[in-house]
C-alpha cells in the first residue's frame, strides 16, 4: 500500500483528494450509496499507483505514505485495506 488516508478524514470526508487522484482509488465518492454511512474515506491499497497526488490537496492533512504513518494510526493501514475486502 502506497497512501494511507487515517484519522483526521472522519468526520472531514473533503473529496478533493478524489478529485485529485488519477487512477481513481479514493472511495467512497459524494455519489456513491456508501458515502453517507462511512465516517471517512479510504485508498484502494492494490489500485494506489503511489502518486502522492491526493497529498497536498487534503485540507486536514489525512493521508500519509504508509511509511510515514504515524504510530498512533498504524491501524488505518488495516482499515482502509478492509474497506476495499483485501
Amino acid at each position: 500500500m502506497a497512501y494511507v488516508i487515517a484519522e483526521p478524514c472522519i468526520g472531514t470526508k473533503d473529496t478533493a483528494c478524489v478529485d485529485a487522484c488519477p487512477v481513481d482509488c479514493i472511495h467512497p465518492k459524494k455519489d456513491e450509496e456508501a458515502f453517507e454511512k462511512e465516517e471517512m474515506l479510504y485508498i484502494d491499497p492494490v489500485e494506489c499507483i503511489d502518486c502522492g497526488a491526493c497529498v497536498p490537496v487534503c485540507p486536514v492533512s489525512a493521508i500519509f505514505p504508509v511509511d510515514d504513518l504515524p504510530e498512533k494510526w498504524a491501524h488505518f493501514t488495516a482499515r482502509n485495506a478492509a474497506y476495499y475486502g483485501r
